[in-house]
Order: structure tokens, then C-alpha cells, then sequence
């Protein structure tokens, strides 16, 4: 098996705590995504407008609406466009209901903790080197929020639904980046393995899914058991259709916690990277929330700053340079908040009412929504500064 250099000293020690899961793990550190990158590769003579037409027409439309383009780009269409046997769409909705009922605190543990959680591994050289989070930070934190909201959408992962459009357009997204990446003297392929690897969309999907309903535990939200399975089962279709590999795949929350953890074990520690990832992040969200007077920014991020480090821990913090704070009582008077709003709420329904109507127009306040709809351009550079914004 080839290791990359970054990765040896880390799969010695993920050996010991779960030698399978680490040898899986270590293999997808140098596969892409073969079927998304034999898609972006067949494409690549054709010039950019006809790509985007055709990714529209097949994401939108279906293989069918693809007679004039190549017959590789007609088959990755028609090989995702059933739903697994294993989705229910019926049993998708309890996980639905659940993330809409706490989504202010899921957003709030996805942006405080499970991304930067995710960022603190080797992924963050892909981010940084194409410039795609640190230069355009608020418009991409807006666009993961809109993904994050879409899956969760009653519907949202049904053959039509924006969370099912969403997501295949982060797999071919993803792909043209890897693509890039690939070409590039920035990329360092026998320390970091492949970009964007297999192995990291992998393990963000187990973030995004197991990591997040721990992260959100811890502010307060309780879920039902059936809630949390309906919960997974909806990122495992979203990670199906974002080019998770079956063997990264996790049906439970157990099995995504496992993936985590054994690759956070196998991830070297964070680089300036990572570093510059996570505060780009954090100071972003004030900004996001449409608040722009100085000091009630620096105040807002301060108190992201102090729910992070609660969320993340101090060791992790401090590797990311974060500034000095208590966490001391952070999560328990945020825990004791909730739990007081949910006693309030069970007295008076109309407060109920007004307070889901209020949570969700601010929820589509903080995600990115383009008039024109989803844009299927694919970058023409690697670095963003040189690429123009995807409409």
C-alpha cells in the first residue's frame, strides 16, 4: 500500500486503535472519485458553455436530454439516477422534521465545530492552494449552509429536489478541482496523496453526519432515536450521490464516528492551513449573519471563538491559534437555554409557531441563494482569483 509521506506517522498510530479502519482509510488517501473524474476528463476538449449546458441538462433532465453529448457523460447520469434500495423517503422525514426544528443549533454546531473540525485536515491544502474559501469565505460558507438546509428539505433528496442537485454538483465540482489540483507543481502528491481525496470526502460526510448530531447533542438538542437513524440515513444518500465510496460509507452513527476517528488518528496534526481555514471561518459568520458594525462583529465572533473551543476542545483550539477564552459553563448555559425555550414552547403552541417561522427565515438568510438558480460552470482555473464567481 503507498502512504503518503504526511500520512506515515499517523497510520502507525491508527494501526493500533483499529488496524481495518486505517488501512481503509490510508488506501482512499490516494483515489479520487473514478467515475466523476472519467466524467471531467471526457469533457475537458469541449469548450466551457457546452459543459455547463450538458451538466445542467443531465442533473436537471436526466440521461435522456443528453442525445448530442458523449455516451461516458449519458452513463454517469443514468448510473445515479435511482435512489439505493436502502433510502426511504418516507422514513427520511422524521430527520427532516428534527434538523428543522433545531436549525439555528445544527448551523451553529456545523459552523463552530463540525467544519472546523473537518478543515484541521489535509483537505485544507485543497482550499487554501485554489484560494475557493479563504478569498470567496463568505459566499462558500453561505453555499455549504444551502447544502446543509436542501438535504434536509422534505423531498429535497428526491430525483428533482435541489438537495439531490446540490450535491451531484459538488461531486463534479469536486472532481474539475481534483482535476486542477492535479496538473499543478502546488500539489505535493507523494506527501498528500490525492486532492480531494476519497478518503477525505469520505470522512467529511461522516462529519457532516455523525460528528454533527454529537456536536449539536452538546448544545442542548435532543433527538429520538429514530430521528438520529433518519438523520444518517439522509447524509449516507447525500454522500452516495457526492461520490463516497461504498466501502467509507456509514449506515450509523457509530460507523461515521468510527470513520472519524480513525481518521482524525491517521491526519497529521493542523498546518497554517488549517490555521488559516478556521479563522476565515469564524470571522466570516457575523458577516454571513448580515451584521457589519465593527464591534458588534468582533463581539459576535468572540462568542463563536468561546463556543468553538467548547465544541472542539482546547488542544485542537490552540493548534489553530485560536485567542485565549473560558469555556468554562459556555455549553451548559447554551444547553439550559434550549432546554427552557423547549419547556415555553410545549406551554404556549403559538410561541412554537412563530419561533419555526422566525428560525427559518433566518436560516435562508444565512445560505446563498442565486437568482438565476444552480450554476453548473466548472472552474477554468485553479486559483480563484483568476477564475470569475460561478454565477
Amino acid at each position: 500500500m503507498l502512504i503518503p509521506d504526511d500520512y506515515q506517522p499517523g497510520y502507525a498510530r491508527a494501526r493500533l486503535a483499529d488496524p481495518a479502519m486505517a488501512e481503509t482509510y490510508l488506501r482512499h488517501t490516494t483515489l479520487g472519485d473514478p467515475e466523476a473524474d472519467a466524467v471531467t476528463a471526457l469533457l475537458l476538449p469541449y469548450p466551457a458553455e457546452q459543459q455547463r449546458d450538458w451538466l445542467r441538462l443531465g442533473v436537471e433532465q436526466g440521461p435522456a436530454a443528453l442525445d448530442s453529448a458523449p455516451a461516458g457523460l449519458r452513463d454517469f447520469f443514468a448510473g445515479i439516477e435511482a435512489a439505493p434500495p436502502w433510502f426511504d423517503a418516507a422514513a427520511a422525514l422524521p430527520g427532516c422534521r428534527a434538523f428543522h426544528r433545531n436549525s439555528e443549533m445544527f448551523i451553529g454546531a456545523f459552523v463552530a465545530a463540525v467544519l472546523i473540525e473537518g478543515f484541521a485536515t489535509l483537505i485544507s491544502k485543497s482550499f487554501s492552494i485554489t484560494g475557493r474559501l479563504v478569498d470567496q469565505g463568505v459566499r462558500r460558507l453561505k453555499q455549504n449552509n444551502l447544502h446543509l438546509v436542501e438535504i434536509f428539505m422534505p423531498g429535497g433528496l428526491d430525483r428533482h429536489g435541489d438537495g439531490w442537485r446540490l450535491s451531484v454538483r459538488i461531486r463534479l465540482m469536486h472532481a474539475r478541482i481534483r482535476q486542477l489540483l492535479a496538473q499543478s507543481p502546488e500539489w505535493e502528491g507523494q506527501a498528500w496523496g490525492t486532492p480531494l481525496s476519497a478518503a477525505h470526502i469520505g470522512y467529511a460526510t461522516a462529519s457532516f453526519s455523525g460528528l454533527l448530531l454529537q456536536r449539536a447533542r452538546m448544545l442542548g438538542v435532543e433527538l429520538s432515536d429514530a430521528e438520529r437513524q433518519s438523520f444518517m440515513m439522509v447524509w449516507r444518500y447525500a454522500g452516495q450521490l457526492m461520490g463516497v465510496p461504498p466501502a467509507l460509507a456509514c449506515a450509523t452513527e457509530a460507523e461515521a464516528m468510527r470513520l472519524r476517528d480513525i481518521g482524525i488518528l491517521c491526519e497529521p496534526p493542523p498546518g497554517i492551513e488549517s490555521i488559516l481555514l478556521a479563522n476565515n471561518l469564524i470571522n466570516s459568520a457575523p458577516i454571513v449573519a448580515d451584521i457589519t458594525e465593527p464591534a458588534a462583529r468582533r463581539a459576535l465572533s468572540k462568542r463563536i471563538y468561546q463556543v468553538s473551543r467548547a465544541l472542539i476542545g482546547d488542544t485542537l483550539a490552540d493548534q489553530l491559534n485560536y485567542p485565549p477564552s473560558r469555556r468554562f459553563g459556555v455549553l451548559g448555559m447554551l444547553r439550559l437555554t434550549n432546554r427552557t425555550e423547549r419547556l415555553l414552547r410545549g406551554w404556549f403552541p403559538a410561541l412554537e409557531r412563530y419561533r419555526r417561522f422566525g428560525q427559518f427565515q433566518r436560516m435562508l438568510d444565512v445560505s446563498f441563494h442565486s437568482p438565476t438558480g444552480i450554476s453548473y460552470r466548472m472552474p477554468g482555473h485553479l486559483h480563484a482569483e483568476r477564475d470569475r464567481p460561478a454565477a
